[in-house]
C-alpha cells in the first residue's frame, strides 16, 4: 500500500478493524510483554509506522467495560443517551421487534457444577444444540409474558414484557468458577422486587430441566460441559439512537461479525449486516472470509466495521498462547489479506485498528483501560510510531481519545 496523494477522481472509504479484547497486560511468561506485544503482526506494524496512533478510552465514567458499551463508543455514540443494555441489541441482531414496556436481555448458557459457575459460555456448545435448549425452555418456561430467542452458540436472549430494568446483574464472564447463588439478579429498588424474584426462579428452574436433556447428556459423554443453567444480564428497553448517516454522514455501511451484539449495533447504526459462512466468533473462524466480505462492501460502500471475536474469548479462558495465535491470525488472514488486496485499487481506503476494550488473559474479564489504536490514511503524514501494542501508542500523535474524537478523526 502507497502513501499517495488523494486526487480529485478517487474517492476515500473507512474500514475499521476491530480485534475484540485483542488489548491486555504484561505477562511474566512472556518476558514481561503483553500478547499484543509478543505476536507477529508485521501487517499492524506496517500501518502503523505509515499511520497515526493514540489511545482511545472506550469505557464512559460509570458504565460496565462490556463489548456494547465499547463498541458503541467507537462508533461515536454519547453512551449516556443511549445506551440500554446488551439484550435491546441482539434483539435488534435476531429480528425481535421489542414493543414498548418489553425488558430485552442477553441470556447465556452457562455451565454450573454444584454450586459453582464454571463458565460463561457452556464450553461453546454449538448454536445447533443451543436450539434446542432454548426451544425446550419455551416450551417449559415460556408465557405471554416471558419468551426465550435462539441466538448464537451460548449468547441467546430473554424478554420479559413489563420487566423492570432497575435490577442488579453480574456478567457471567466476569466470574468463572464462583458460587453462582450470591450473583443472582437483585432489585435495586422495590418497585423491580418482582422482577429480579422471577427471573431467579427462571434460573433456578432452568437448572432442573436442562441437566438432564438429552443434549447434555449426549454433551456430558463426550467430555464436554453441560449447558445446564441460563444466565440473564444487561436488561434495557428499546433505545433511540440515530444511524452513523445521520450522525457523521456515512450514505452506505456495513457490519461483518459473527456476534450478534455487534450485528444489533450496526442494525440500530444503520449498517446492512452482512452474514459470512463459518463465522463463529471464536478462533476458528473464518479470517479470510471475513477480509473477503469486507473488500466487497467496500467496493460499493463508504463505510465497513469489522469485527473479530476470537481474541477477547481467548483472554476469558485465561490463553495466553490461543490470545497470540489469535492476535497473529488477524494480522496474516485478515489485514494481510485487506493491505494486499488494496495496493491495486483506485479507490482510496482509510483503516484504524483496535481493540474495544481489554480482556486480560490473568483476570479473564473485561476492564475499563484505554486501548492503542492506529489510523492508516493514504496521503497523510506518519507520526514516529512503527509498531502496533499498547505501549508503542503513547508516543503517537493522538495521545488519549474520548467520547466520539476517534470516530470524528478518522471519518475527518
Amino acid at each position: 500500500m502507497n502513501n499517495k496523494v488523494l486526487t480529485n477522481s478517487r474517492r476515500m472509504k473507512h474500514l475499521i478493524i476491530l480485534g475484540d479484547g485483542m488489548a491486555d497486560h504484561p505477562q511474566p511468561k512472556l518476558s514481561g510483554l503483553t500478547p499484543l506485544q509478543f505476536a507477529r503482526t508485521p501487517y499492524m506494524d506496517l500501518l502503523a509506522k505509515r499511520g497515526v496512533t493514540g489511545q482511545l478510552r472506550t469505557v464512559a465514567d460509570g458504565f460496565h467495560p462490556g463489548s456494547e458499551v465499547a463498541n458503541l463508543s467507537v462508533l461515536g455514540y454519547d453512551l449516556p443517551t443511549v445506551y440500554e443494555g446488551r439484550g435491546v441489541l441482539e434483539a435488534a441482531s435476531i429480528g425481535v421487534d421489542l414493543q414498548p414496556g418489553d425488558m430485552a436481555m442477553r441470556c447465556n448458557l452457562v455451565c454450573i457444577e454444584g454450586d459453582i459457575l464454571k463458565n460463561h459460555s457452556a464450553g461453546h456448545i454449538t448454536t445447533d444444540e443451543a436450539d434446542l435448549l432454548i426451544q425446550t425452555l419455551n416450551e417449559k418456561l415460556g408465557s405471554d409474558k416471558i419468551r426465550f430467542y435462539t441466538g448464537v452458540s451460548y449468547r441467546h436472549l430473554l424478554v420479559i414484557r413489563g420487566g423492570d430494568k432497575r435490577i442488579e446483574c453480574v456478567p457471567p464472564h466476569d466470574v468463572p468458577l464462583h458460587p453462582f447463588r450470591p450473583l443472582m439478579i437483585k432489585a435495586c429498588v422495590p418497585e423491580a422486587e418482582e422482577t429480579a424474584r422471577l427471573l431467579n426462579q427462571l434460573i433456578l428452574k432452568s437448572q432442573e430441566i436442562l441437566d438432564s436433556h438429552p443434549v447434555n447428556l449426549r454433551r456430558a459423554e463426550m467430555g464436554k460441559d453441560k449447558a445446564n443453567s441460563i444466565w440473564p444480564w444487561s436488561p434495557g428497553y428499546r433505545p433511540r439512537m440515530q444511524t452513523l448517516q445521520e450522525i457523521f454522514g456515512i450514505k452506505r455501511g456495513a457490519v461483518i461479525s459473527a456476534v450478534d451484539l455487534i450485528r444489533g449495533i450496526g442494525a440500530y447504526a444503520g449498517l446492512r449486516n452482512i452474514p459470512v459462512r463459518g463465522a463463529t466468533g471464536l478462533y476458528d473462524t473464518n479470517y479470510e472470509g471475513k477480509a473477503e466480505a469486507a473488500l466487497d462492501a467496500l467496493r460499493t460502500d463508504d463505510f465497513v466495521y469489522l469485527h473479530i471475536e476470537a481474541s477477547d474469548e481467548a483472554g476469558h479462558e485465561g490463553d495466553v498462547q490461543l490470545k497470540i495465535r489469535t492476535i497473529e491470525d488477524l494480522d496474516r488472514r485478515v489485514i494481510r489479506t485487506v493491505v494486499e488486496e488494496l495496493k491495486s485499487w483506485s479507490d482510496e481506503v482509510a483503516i484504524a485498528v483496535l481493540p474495544d476494550h481489554p480482556t486480560p488473559c490473568e483476570i479473564r474479564t473485561h476492564t475499563a483501560e484505554p486501548v492503542p489504536f492506529l489510523m492508516y490514511k493514504p496521503g497523510a503524514e506518519a507520526d514516529s510510531v512503527e509498531t502496533f501494542d499498547e505501549f508503542s501508542v503513547l508516543k503517537g500523535k493522538y495521545g488519549l481519545l474520548e467520547g466520539n474524537q476517534f470516530i470524528r478523526e478518522f471519518l475527518k
